[in-house]
């Protein structure tokens, strides 16, 4: 039981399993904006909902895992990465594989419970979650890789619901594509050195430091005035625009703790600050919402 708790464990790191409960508020904003939109019975989007959970959770796994899997070598020379788990021998690379293949056959069959529009459309996407793990290899343009890979889940959780296209996801996605371009572009700044002594491509390898931070800054004030945008064409009200505000604070005192001089304080803008604008962006459009999704799913007025 020790060991297979052990396994479990080194499995959970190695695609910080953690990191994922970050990711979902992203889906979950756009599932509550269908949800009210959506014309079906309860349990039919109960369902549905719970599809999209799992399609989240393994997009993500796989993707983490692939990521992991790749850059086993890379992660071996360098001293910050080189204790993960597929370089320490904590996972094993065979068991890596299956790990990464059960995790990508998990979300199509996820996607295929939701409906057949969504089972097209798994194809794409999973190879876009996939495809950023080599982008670093060829391009620095590999942030917004990363940006427009995670940042297809508002849109995919609309479609999962309503079966359909529309502007207001997009532009959840686009807000999501900018903040997390922009983050990934100070976080690949504690590797600047190490990626360009090995042929690899980030935005502060090629440009240097200062370029980056404030290139950070501007991606994050694009992605603010998509999230602003999005809630006036969703029709959002006071409590979504507080949160909204909570969440431009995240944004300025993320940067208020990174300077060219001093990258210490990444990972605690990346651990305690960024990965809480998800669910603060979450909470403002739930709280936003939750009377009509309580008349939704009792069948009465709240």
């Amino acid at each position: 039981m020790s060991n297979w708790l052990r396994s479990l464990s080194n499995y959970n790191k190695m695609i910080k399993l953690s990191h994922t409960l970050f990711a979902l508020p992203f889906a979950g904003l756009a599932t509550v904006l269908a949800l009210v939109e959506s014309k079906e019975e309860p349990n039919v989007l109960w369902q549905k909902v719970f599809w999209i959970g799992i399609c989240m959770v393994s997009a993500r796994s796989a993707a983490m895992g692939f990521n992991r899997y790749i850059d086993r070598d890379i992660d071996a020379r360098n001293p910050r990465t080189a204790l993960r788990e597929i370089p320490a021998g904590k996972v094993s690379e065979t068991n890596a594989i299956v790990f990464i293949v059960l995790s990508c056959l998990i979300f199509l069959a996820a996607s295929w419970m939701i409906h057949f529009l969504c089972f097209v459309l798994a194809f794409p996407a999973l190879f876009l979650v996939l495809f950023y793990s080599y982008s670093k290899r060829f391009t620095f343009l590999c942030h917004f890789i990363l940006g427009a890979s995670i940042g297809i889940a508002p849109l995919g959780a609309w479609i999962a619901i309503l079966g359909s296209f529309s502007l207001i996801p997009i532009l959840w996605s686009l807000g999501l594509l900018f903040h997390i371009a922009g983050f990934d572009i100070l976080y690949s700044t504690q590797d600047s050195d190490f990626d360009r002594s090995q042929g690899l491509h980030s935005v502060p390898a090629r440009f240097g430091i200062p370029f980056a931070l404030l290139l950070a800054k501007v991606l994050h004030a694009i992605s603010f005035a998509f999230l602003l945008y999005a809630g006036y064409t969703a029709h959002l009200g006071a409590y979504y625009y507080i949160f909204l505000a909570i969440t431009g604070i995240l944004f300025i005192a993320e940067h208020a703790l990174v300077s060219p001089k001093d990258l210490s304080k990444v990972p605690i803008a990346f651990f305690h600050i960024n990965a809480s604008i998800s669910g603060v962006l979450f909470l403002g459009i739930l709280i936003e919402k939750l009377p009509q999704l309580i008349e939704k799913f009792s069948g009465k007025s709240p």
